[in-house]
């Protein structure tokens, strides 16, 4: 299927929705590192490791290493635990299991981090998005996820339950979702306007893409008027991606990306020199 870039997810991801001021989603994985504290950190990993491949103890003054650096955007810095996360997180866009890889997961991470930061640079990460916008959002996802039918997900426990499985909690949900309408609201109002989804996409999504994944599962997929709203919000971003592609590059060019991990793609042009060797911490 088409690529949609996750940060909108529900912006599938989320479904539109606008109100009074709220404080603005804090992104957890996000942590802002100078070139001195990368340049230490990196070589007191790099001890680390060649003491290990010695057999020789590691340093006093070695931190374990729980965790490794995939990009740095901006100076923030992304975890390969964060991508983790995200694909955690994606599966519950109703994406087919070889959408939702690591590759996916970290190129959405490393988009919605830009977009995060443009957002707070022009004072526009604080829209009216209300608990209620929110509520309304996660209250339809739990309607039409697979797995989560006809009644499981309705109350807390099964909705507790069903996110355990996959490694996911309702606070972690609610406050992805959010962030998602955040990002969402900004978005529309950059590149949204006239944009037209034909019936038949519609029609065509929904028995080509969803109904399959319920009837794997052997479940009765709800109809298409129950879903059309959904669908017609992928669709709409889909089209968005294409024009946010472009400016995801602009962006690019512009900042500081660079990333250290291969497989999740290519740095920006004036970063590739100075990327960190071996990926991480």
């Amino acid at each position: 299927m088409r690529r949609t870039i996750a940060l909108f997810l529900s912006l599938l991801v989320g479904l539109p929705a606008l109100a009074q001021n709220v404080a603005p989603v804090q992104n957890n994985a996000q942590t802002h590192v100078t070139p001195e504290q990368k340049s230490a950190a990196t070589g007191t990993a790099n001890k680390a490791a060649a003491a290990e491949k010695m057999g020789a103890p590691a340093p006093e003054n070695a931190s374990v290493v729980l965790d490794s650096v995939i990009a740095i955007v901006n100076g923030d810095v992304l975890l390969q635990s964060d991508v983790e996360e995200e694909r955690r997180f994606e599966s519950l866009q109703l994406l087919s299991t070889d959408e939702n890889n690591d590759v996916r997961a970290a190129q959405h991470l490393i988009t919605r981090t830009l977009i995060l930061q443009q957002m707070k640079e022009q004072n526009q990460d604080n829209p009216g998005i209300t608990q209620a916008d929110t509520d309304k959002v996660v209250n339809e996802l739990k309607k039409q996820l697979p797995g989560c039918l006809p009644t499981r997900c309705q109350s807390e426990a099964g909705w507790t339950s069903y996110l355990a499985e996959r490694g996911l909690t309702p606070v972690l949900v609610e406050q992805r979702w959010r962030q998602r309408l955040v990002i969402l609201n900004y978005v529309n109002l950059r590149f949204r306007e006239g944009i037209r989804v034909p019936p038949a996409d519609v029609q065509s999504y929904y028995e080509k893409q969803l109904v399959p994944q319920f009837e794997a599962k052997h479940e009765k997929a709800p109809t298409l008027k129950t879903l059309r709203p959904r669908i017609e919000e992928l669709l709409v971003q889909e089209a968005v991606t294409k024009q946010v592609n472009d400016w995801e590059t602009t962006l690019r060019e512009e900042g500081s990306v660079q990333i250290l991990v291969p497989a999740y793609g290519k740095s920006s042009e004036h970063d590739e020199e100075d990327d960190l060797a071996g990926g991480g911490l």
